[in-house]
């Protein structure tokens, strides 16, 4: 059955997904796992050197690359899964599948230790690859469950949920980090234990999305075709549909280089910390909270100001100022200067994210039944800017050995970024100027 828009208890379910599955982003990409991960690759292990399927590499650029990897499969595989699943109206049995991958993947990092590594590495990808895809069909969902003008608070308390989520799980993860002996366990051991705390809370919590949300509606339309034929074609109208929008055609390239920098400083910013600074696991945790605290506040903003500027100026200021967090990182030296970088990502990272998805939903035509089609567009740009981003720091990283390199180098996408909005605001004045003349 088709859902109410704007109703309370459908929008709070789906925020709730968010509350699930941001767990997994903040532990295990951002806080938890980076420091562990750096602590045991580098324990006596001279130039951090790993061995995964019988090739070496600097261990944080076998990181970034396993998990650019895992982007790239999903670049791969999602266009055709979201076609599908509208053109069969399957699009919560996908959110699932993806869902349980993640989750069990991220358990199994319990038993990551140097004797399990490579598999350990699988299952990152893997938890990677599951996390992505279930936040594809749950994107998909914001057109069908928010009316137009409700789509940017709707949006923006999704990510204040998620949030809010990964706090309470970081502190809970905390308490075992922080004082092990007192649970009778060792150091390493609450690391790992934190990785299975975050698979259970991710499946469990995301039931009451899986309970509450509608299941989405078939395409309408033939279905003489099998899934994998029908699914292309969808895809392929929904291209064409894309091409003839002048604001979702422009939006989508902006949206793309500035993703690059932002997603790949969000991923990689706790390897910074913890190989640059020699931060300590944590320093880094509470450094992650912080900017997760301040990213609520920042979301909440961002959803005002969008309110009374229009959604694309407002994400031109933020881009603005990402564009003056990277080139500052180049020149952070310590601990204290990475603090204050942080408050600034935190207001402007939860800004960024939650205006961005509510931007492209406005500028996806009203009243069509194939959402699901129309965000895979938006997550693979987002997906493949990832890829972009984490090859891009890997390399650099490998030719330098210097990662401030790598962060001076995404500096450049958010230039490029910054420029492609001010062209889409140019862009959409001359629509409204248009479609008021012909009003």
């Amino acid at each position: 059955m088709e859902a109410v828009k704007n109703n309370k208890k459908t929008i709070w379910a789906w925020a709730m997904f968010d509350w699930a599955n941001q767990a997994y982003n903040m532990v295990i990409l951002s806080t938890i796992f980076p420091a562990y991960y750096v602590a045991i690759t580098q324990d006596k292990n001279p130039g951090a050197m790993v061995t995964f399927f019988g090739h070496r590499y600097i261990n944080t650029v076998l990181s970034t690359y396993v998990l650019g990897l895992s982007y790239l499969i999903i670049v791969v595989i999602l266009p055709i899964l979201t076609s599908i699943a509208d053109y069969k109206g399957h699009k919560k049995l996908y959110m699932q599948l993806f869902t349980w991958m993640g989750s069990l993947s991220c358990a199994a990092m319990f038993f990551f230790t140097m004797n399990t590594f490579t598999f350990s590495m699988v299952c990152y990808g893997l938890a990677s690859i599951g996390y992505c895809g279930g936040f594809v069909f749950y994107n998909s969902y914001l057109p069908q469950i928010a009316t137009l003008d409700q789509q940017d608070a709707v949006s923006a308390k999704g990510f204040i949920y998620g949030f809010a989520g990964s706090i309470v799980v970081q502190v809970l993860c905390f308490v075992f980090v922080l004082s092990p002996k007192t649970f009778g366990i060792t150091d390493d051991v609450a690391a790992r234990l934190s990785f299975l705390i975050v698979g259970i809370w991710w499946i469990g919590f995301s039931f009451i999305a899986f309970y509450m949300l509608p299941k989405g509606q078939a395409n309408a339309g033939s279905h003489e075709y099998n899934v994998f034929t029908g699914g292309f074609r969808e895809l392929a109208k929904v291209w064409k549909k894309v091409k003839q929008l002048p604001l979702l055609k422009r939006f989508l390239p902006a949206f793309f280089f500035y993703s690059v920098g932002v997603q790949t400083i969000l991923l990689v910013a706790a390897n910074f910390g913890a190989k640059e600074l020699k931060m300590p696991e944590e320093d880094l945790i509470i450094i992650i909270l912080l900017i997760q605290i301040v990213a609520i506040i920042g979301a909440a903003i961002t959803a005002k100001m969008s309110a009374k500027y229009g959604n694309t100026k407002v994400l031109a200021g933020i881009v603005g100022i990402w564009c003056l967090i990277c080139g500052s990182v180049y020149f952070v030296a310590n601990a204290h200067q990475f603090y204050a970088a942080a408050v600034v990502v935190g207001l402007v990272m939860g800004g960024v994210q939650s205006l961005s998805r509510s931007t492209f939903s406005k500028y996806i035509p009203a009243n069509i039944p194939d959402t699901a089609s129309y965000f895979s567009f938006y997550d693979v740009t987002e997906k493949l800017s990832i890829v972009v981003g984490l090859f891009s720091f890997g390399f650099v990283e490998s030719l330098t050995h210097e990662m401030r390199d790598s962060a001076l180098m995404l500096d450049c996408f958010f230039a490029m970024g910054l420029i492609l909005l001010l062209s889409l605001i140019v862009t959409e004045a001359r629509v409204r100027s248009t479609e008021s003349l012909a009003a």
